[in-house]
């Protein structure tokens, strides 16, 4: 509740009686009419903040500390929380949950070259909205060139059959992200 919008209603409190007392007599007969004052809600502002922060909740890509932080607040239900969440907190979550997924992808020992050397640029630089948009679009390029170097050492291996080599020059053909990490997760061993 805004203060510009109570103050009315704490004056016209204050003053009636003052008022009355200040009156001719007459006026003491007459019952004092009830001062009503009607505070506009902040319902609808209150509203649009649990349906931000449920759509938060909803999308897949938040991690630990948001959906843990989201639901703190829902369950809560105090506004001003939930805004200075939604100003402030909502980004510094964000960021600790990508730092982690980073983090994660930096540890797992299938990551290539260039995603390895692109996540610990990221992790010198520190800077939260370059990780966002890393894991947003960047994690996938760099991967789909590491795919291409492992395929390529397929191809390069003398031990691989020609149905193997076949797959791999049509993954390699195809070009896109999702057919060469496709061959490499499935369609090399679905080959031989």
């Amino acid at each position: 509740m805004r203060l510009h919008r109570v103050v009315p209603g704490i004056a016209a409190g204050v003053l009636a009686p003052a008022l009355l007392l200040a009156t001719p007599s007459f006026a003491v007969a007459a019952a004092p009419a009830a001062v009503t004052v009607q505070v506009p809600s902040d319902e609808p502002a209150v509203d649009e903040m649990r349906v931000a922060i449920a759509r938060i909740l909803a999308d897949p890509d938040s991690g630990r500390r948001v959906i843990r932080e989201a639901n703190a607040l829902l369950d809560g239900n105090d506004p001003v929380a939930m805004r200075a969440w939604l100003e402030t907190g909502y980004r510094l979550a964000q960021a600790e949950d990508d730092r982690i997924a980073i983090t994660r992808i930096l540890a797992d020992p299938d990551s290539g070259r260039r995603v390895v050397a692109e996540i610990n640029a990221l992790l010198d630089g520190n800077d939260p909205v370059a990780m966002r948009a890393w894991l947003e679009t960047g994690y996938r390029l760099a991967q789909a060139e590491d795919d291409r170097v492992a395929i390529m050492r397929i191809l390069a291996d003398p031990s691989s059959s020609p149905a193997l080599r076949a797959a791999a020059g049509a993954a390699l053909d195809d070009n896109t992200p999702e057919a060469l990490r496709h061959f490499l997760e499935v369609g090399r061993y679905e080959v031989d």
